[in-house]
């Protein structure tokens, strides 16, 4: 069955369900060694009934409708509760057990609207309602802003833009009172489709037909580009920089020949000094390990949408699916934390430990409240409420914690001395001072500026989805943009390492980690652009400018840029890393 509804007062669209989440998370979790993971996903599965058994109705039965917040079309932050307004109100109002509560910080409370299953009624009075000069104006204020609310029925979401029902008007431009009718109106139409499919009517309204083409333009752009780079990297690095150097080092001439004759040059020379262990081991572990546990929360999440787990308006079961996944995939962290600080001879684990935990948990958590306190303190109902923070550090404690210790255990008894192909020198040879267009500086403006031309797209529909009206759907094309990125990423972390080793420069270990990631400093940029180009010169969203919610949206876009830094930053790394194995294992070194 497909429901319109008309209500009075409002214009309404009716839009999408709830699904089981049970089913996509033992399908992400492949961890049966811990029963107390297995049980947090049975009871987070079972807090959602989406099945059609539990969805089915007689004619006539009553359905109530929740409402959840009331808040400006231009401005997500100002959001209010529902009974701040004059609106019809039942004889007891109650609060839906609803886990999203814990995630969103949007409650869901009944409402006087009562529909019967298959039963048609028009305009029929919910209450008669004497609204006095404060209520005529709160009433234009909304209008005036484009206030809309979020009420579900069924589970099923439905958006009402206040004043925009031209059947129904009521004088509100002058303050004076005013007797208003509230009534409503329902037509139920029949259709043919599944209740799995009853989300797909609602298609049309993401963001995908408007950009499916540009999507499809970006990815052959990227395929292109990361072509051209391979050639680059094929010709100019190797053709030029290698095969002659390690033909020389391979041939069948006696070595001491090739010492007396041959002068050592360039990438060569600092043989004894390329595998050198860089400096803060632990730090630099850390961010290893941080950047792979992002690098793996994000392909999961990938797959699910691919896999169409997540649907169009239901947040909640994306932030489910978010928390326990990070939470969960804390032991590949701390796992590939401890194996590699183990094979640079590490000493300070108690450090290594705190700094794996915590180097983006811990910023994020702090812009998260911070972010909380500052809307609390300016009257924004729109946060999450501080039982939800508590929670979640509770949940941080006991699940990811655990794994933490869980994945430091096995990390650092499964490790393996690092096999260097050459012997490091015992006396470090001192790096070369470069020119200033060769220092760290200019190669990540340098290596940011290709890889994120292949996400800008994403990152704009992305932001569209997250802080405007937007609805994103296509997973599949940012699973392919996502691949496309982490090819780009490793061919320009590779292509500058080299260039840094030709000129003799063998403290590559940061400087390739900070190549890599330096494509999340192109996405905080960009959202500096985004924010004053849709919201600081534009007319229509002007209400974002208010200090709330660009402190909100500032302090977010710094942790979505930091966690691309350390995950770009790890394949940086981990691609610079194989590319000096590789030619340091093709020449003859002591």
């Amino acid at each position: 069955m497909y429901l319109y509804v008309l209500i009075s007062v409002f214009l309404c669209q009716t839009h999408q369900s709830s699904y089981c989440l049970l089913p996509q998370l033992t399908g992400m979790v492949g961890l049966s060694k811990i029963p107390f993971v297995t049980l947090l996903l049975i009871f987070l599965g079972s807090q959602v009934n989406s099945d059609a058994y539990d969805h089915r109705y007689s004619i006539g039965d009553v359905i109530p409708i929740y409402v959840s917040k009331v808040g400006s079309y231009s401005n997500r932050w100002e959001r209010d509760n529902y009974y701040d307004f004059p609106f019809c109100s039942p004889d007891s109002i109650h609060e839906k057990d609803n886990i999203g509560k814990m995630l969103t910080g949007e409650s869901l409370v009944s409402t006087a609207f009562m529909i019967g299953f298959r039963v048609d009624k028009e305009h029929e009075l919910l209450c008669k309602k004497r609204l006095n000069k404060l209520d005529v104006s709160l009433f234009r204020t909304m209008i005036k802003k484009g206030y809309e609310m979020l009420l579900y029925y069924d589970d099923l979401p439905i958006w009402g833009l206040i004043g925009s029902d031209p059947s129904s008007m009521v004088d509100v431009t002058n303050d004076m009172e005013t007797d208003v009718d509230f009534t409503d109106s329902i037509y139920w139409g029949e259709t043919k489709g599944k209740f799995d499919e009853r989300l797909n009517d609602y298609s049309p309204s993401s963001i995908l037909p408007l950009h499916i083409n540009a999507h499809v333009h970006s990815i052959a752009n990227s395929c292109f580009t990361i072509f051209i780079v391979i050639i680059c990297l094929v010709i100019v690095i190797y053709t030029r920089f290698l095969h002659k150097d390690i033909s020389r080092y391979t041939c069948d001439v006696e070595e001491a020949e090739v010492t007396n004759n041959q002068e050592q040059k360039g990438w060569k020379n600092i043989h004894g000094d390329v595998f050198r262990f860089p400096e803060h081991k632990s730090l630099f572990s850390a961010a290893l390990g941080s950047g792979t546990q992002l690098l793996a929360l994000i392909v999961i999440i990938l797959i699910l949408g691919v896999m169409g787990v997540f649907q169009p308006f239901v947040q909640v079961v994306f932030l489910k699916a978010l928390v326990v996944i990070y939470a969960v995939t804390s032991v590949v962290s701390r796992y590939t934390s401890a194996s590699f600080y183990h094979q640079l001879k590490g000493t300070t684990w108690i450090k290594n430990v705190l700094l794996t935990g915590g180097l983006y948990f811990v910023p994020v958590f702090l812009t998260f409240s911070v972010n909380t306190t500052f809307a609390v303190y300016n009257g924004q109902t729109n946060t999450f409420p501080l039982n939800s923070i508590i929670t979640f550090f509770i949940v941080w404690i006991f699940l990811a914690i655990p794994l933490l210790i869980l994945g430091g255990i096995m990390g650092k008894n499964g490790a393996s001395d690092f096999q260097a192909p050459c012997r490091t020198a015992k006396s470090p040879k001192k790096a070369l001072k470069l020119v200033w267009y060769k220092g760290i500086i200019p190669q990540m403006v340098l290596a940011g500026f290709l890889p994120f031309s292949v996400i800008k797209i994403q990152i704009y529909d992305n932001l569209s989805t997250v802080w405007g009206h937007g609805i994103y759907t296509f997973y599949n094309s940012m699973a392919i943009m996502f691949v496309l990125l982490l090819i780009m990423t490793s061919l320009v972390s590779v292509m500058l390492t080299s260039f840094q080793l030709a000129v003799e420069d063998h403290e590559w270990w940061w400087r390739s980690f900070f190549n890599g990631g330096s494509t999340g400093l192109y996405v905080y940029g960009y959202g500096i652009y985004y924010y004053f180009y849709n919201y600081f010169l534009s007319d229509i969203n002007r209400d974002m400018n208010s200090f709330v919610p660009s402190f909100c949206f500032f302090g977010y876009m710094t942790c979505l840029g930091y966690g691309m830094f350390l995950a770009l930053g790890t394949v940086g790394f981990c691609a610079s890393l194989l590319f000096v194995c590789h030619i340091y294992t093709s020449i003859k070194c002591d």
